[in-house]
């Protein structure tokens, strides 16, 4: 027990909730996975809430009563593929909820009934036992739907036991046949009765009861052990006694003569839709069409597929022409290597056609073929190439559906294509196709599936395909999506794995009912040529398939693998026009805005004094040439206004210790401008002094002139100027145009002219040493002067000292 603990550990459990939140918890499906363990015993620490349990492909031999007491929940027990020799069907009493029990391919010969009232399928097929384990418990079994049996005897009286029950499918899983008895099968009370005949088993009888049973009756490994040529002649059956509608044969192996045999057997009986899957054939053909008796039936389809010849010859007129001249509504013969097909010479009711997976040329269409009422036509995976041939063939038909895809057609420009009116569906996948094969189509296709061809570009000059709907064009080499201007109906377009870069604008103007594209996996270049294709997903509300995960820039490679949705590409840097209105507007509000200041702030005069400035700086070499061009002690900026208080006060106690004073109605050359005047006179004294009242503050060419003495090459790191307030100025009568000047006032030490006139002396004084005049020192000459300043309130004072801060 140890070591079944052990193993079960690796038991995989899932859990199924559905409708979690209306549920209890008990009420949840788990499912616990015990499959091919090599388990010899059922684990014992089963979880209890276990609805599913797969005991299959172990090691079982023995099932105690007290495996599945545990598991009371339980619905779905799976124990094929283990080695069971004996069942007491008593040990699932307390499993009520059982549904589900799959005890096929197990040793089983002795089964002990027990009625599970609920059980709806159950498996026993493939088991060793003599009889069909049935008894009268099985009849209780009332809900009862699939049933599996196997058993080497088939009597009647095992059947009589589950007689009146209706079930959908009985499974006979015979791994032997000793004895049937005839007449058992049609006993059963089944819509699906499905055989698996042990090898080398008479299977004529089992068909023959089979027929009478069930609407659908398959039988699997037939081969030609019979003895049907002499059985058949004696047992005809009748559309009154026979039953299925649809037979079906799984890997079938006869001669070609008993195939024929059980062609012509299953032709008069109720059987609508015979189809034979697997089969191979042989032997000389001594039976063929002149032999089939094709009268009196209600067969409508005929499947025949993977097939396999045991001769290489086979007489295409004998083999071909049986099923052509059967003349039934539906024909397949598919995966078969066949290489031509016959038809007789008059017409046939033939409405689908599948020679799927064969190898048919174009020979097939060489001879004139009469079938009128052809509706589905697939020739899919052949060998066909030549476009036009099929065209013509389908002309003579009523053609809707036609599937040649995966073959070797191509077409020619200068051929002609002659389509029947009806045609509107048509798969051309996977062949040879390119451009020119727009000018071969039906003018009524609907559905056209041209995927995995070389087809470069769509024609501009097709105007016929009015009715398109739907067209696949992926895995081609196109550069760009199609317009819609000749498929004005188009609503599906399939155009991934090509080429596109950026999808034009031709696209999105005339496929204005595209309602679903797939344009995934094309290599993108991302740039503003792809910006409407990116919204263009925005605005359709799920247009575009696959849109999160196979739209990927391949282009620049700064964004290469980059999902289209994460791209982004501003409408100002895609839309040249609107680009263009920007930078003039802005152009235009940074014009005002100069304009403004030009008007406001005087700065034309700015920028022409800049340029002055620049041509007197350049015309000084070097530093020791402007000390030695040096020529007054101070240069004495005023307004007319003041002209009074600076000749009869200022100049006459300068000129005591200062000779040398410059002034502009004395100094200036009449052969310049005022502006070189000015700078000429800034540049050649070695201070200048300004006299601030409110007249100078009104007078432009003051400020000017102590723009420049701010500016001055040879002062710039000096204490080179000196204000003289004669009149006391609020900042705020200073106008907004002259914000030099109110910077200077500001950051400026200024001497105030004193009112009281008894201490003038000490004004003058200070005034002569701030001047500190010495131009034949070679030295540094220009060093911070600090003025100490007397509170105005104090007795005595003649100087105010604001500020000492320097330029």
């Amino acid at each position: 027990m140890k070591r079944i603990r052990s193993i079960y550990i690796f038991c995989s459990i899932a859990i199924s909730v559905q409708g979690w939140a209306s549920k209890l918890p008990e009420e949840r499906e788990l499912t616990t996975n015990c499959s091919n363990m090599s388990l010899r015993k059922i684990p014992a620490d089963l979880t209890p809430t276990t609805t599913t349990l797969d005991l299959s492909y172990n090691l079982l031999s023995q099932l105690q009563s007290s495996d599945f007491r545990s598991v009371s929940k339980l619905k779905v027990l799976i124990l094929c593929h283990n080695r069971i020799q004996e069942l007491n069907i008593k040990i699932f009493e307390f499993n009520r909820e059982l549904r589900y029990l799959d005890l096929s391919y197990n040793r089983l010969k002795i089964v002990t009934w027990y009625s599970l009232a609920g059980l709806r399928h159950l498996d026993l097929s493939f088991n060793d036992f003599d009889t069909v384990p049935i008894c009268e418990e099985t009849g209780n079994m009332s809900h009862l739907e699939i049933l599996g049996l196997s058993g080497a005897k088939i009597q009647k009286s095992n059947f009589q036991k589950i007689a009146h029950l209706h079930l959908k499918t009985v499974f006979l899983g015979l791994r032997s046949l000793s004895h049937y008895e005839e007449g058992s099968l049609p006993i059963l009370n089944t819509t699906k009765l499905h055989i698996v005949l042990p090898m080398n088993t008479n299977f004529w009888v089992l068909l023959h009861d089979g027929i009478k049973t069930s609407k659908i009756l398959e039988m699997t490994n037939i081969d030609g052990k019979s003895q049907f040529a002499s059985y058949g002649t004696q047992k005809n059956l009748t559309l009154e006694n026979s039953k299925t509608s649809i037979l079906l044969l799984n890997k079938v192996d006869l001669l070609w003569d008993d195939l024929l045999l059980i062609f012509q057997f299953v032709w008069h009986t109720s059987v609508e839709c015979f189809q034979i899957q697997h089969l191979t054939f042989g032997g000389k053909v001594y039976l063929d069409h002149y032999s089939f008796d094709y009268s009196n039936t209600v067969m409508r389809t005929i499947k025949l597929e993977h097939v396999q010849f045991r001769i290489f010859y086979i007489p295409q007129e004998r083999v071909y022409l049986l099923f052509t001249k059967m003349d039934i509504e539906n024909l397949t013969i598919s995966d078969a290597q066949m290489p031509y097909m016959l038809f007789p010479i008059y017409p046939t009711r033939f409405q689908y056609l599948n020679f799927a997976n064969n190898i048919l040329t174009d020979d097939l269409f060489k001879q004139p073929i009469q079938l009128p009422h052809l509706k589905t036509l697939i020739l899919k995976g052949n060998k066909l190439e030549t476009f036009s041939l099929v065209s013509f063939f389908a002309n003579n038909t009523s053609l809707k559906h036609l599937d040649l895809s995966q073959n070797l057609l191509q077409h020619e420009n200068g051929e002609n294509c002659f389509w029947p009116e009806t045609l509107i569906t048509m798969n051309l996948s996977s062949n040879k196709f390119a451009d020119s094969v727009f000018r071969c189509l039906p003018r009524n296709i609907q559905i056209l599936d041209l995927n995995n061809n070389k087809i470069q570009t769509v024609p501009k000059d097709i105007i016929h395909l009015k009715s398109l709907q739907e067209l696949n064009l992926a895995f081609n080499f196109l550069t760009d999506l199609p317009g819609c201007s000749h498929f004005r109906k188009l609503s599906i377009l399939n155009i991934e794995m090509n080429l596109i870069l950026s999808p034009s604008l031709d696209f999105f103007q005339s496929c204005q009912e595209v309602k679903i594209l797939n344009a995934g996996r094309n290599p993108f270049r991302c740039t503003c040529e792809l910006r409407d294709f990116i919204q263009l997903e925005e605005y359709s509300e799920g247009m575009m398939i696959g849109w999160l995960d196979s739209y990927i820039c391949e282009y620049p490679l700064t964004l290469k693998g980059t999902l289209l949705k994460d791209v982004h590409l501003p409408e100002l840097s895609c839309n040249t026009t609107l680009l263009i209105v920007t930078i003039v507007v802005i152009m235009l509000v940074l014009g005002m805005a100069v304009a403004f200041c030009c008007f406001y702030f005087d700065l034309p005069w700015y920028l022409r004094m800049l340029g002055q400035w620049t041509l007197q700086r350049i015309r000084k070499t070097t530093q020791e040439q402007l000390k030695r061009n040096v020529q007054f002690h101070v240069f004495i900026a005023y307004s007319e206004h003041d002209s009074t208080w600076v000749k009869h006060e200022l100049i006459p106690n300068l000129e005591k210790k200062e000779k040398l004073i410059c002034l502009h109605e004395g100094n200036f050359d009449p052969g310049k401008s005022i502006i070189e005047n000015i700078m000429n006179c800034i540049e050649k004294s070695y201070k200048s002094i300004f006299v601030l009242s409110p007249n100078f503050v009104q007078s432009e060419w003051c400020h000017y002139e102590l723009y420049f003495a701010h500016h001055s090459l040879f002062h710039e790191n000096s204490d080179y100027i000196i204000f003289i307030l004669l009149e006391p100025i609020p900042l705020y009568c200073i106008p907004t145009k002259y914000p030099k000047l109110k910077a200077l006032m500001e950051k400026k030490a200024y001497l105030e002219w004193p009112k009281d006139r008894r201490i003038c002396g000490l004004f003058w004084a200070n005034l002569r040493a701030a001047i500190n005049a010495n131009l034949l020192e070679t030295r540094e000459m220009y060093e911070l002067q600090t003025f100490v300043g007397l509170n105005e309130e104090s007795q005595g004072s003649a100087i105010s000292l604001i500020r000492t801060d320097c330029l």
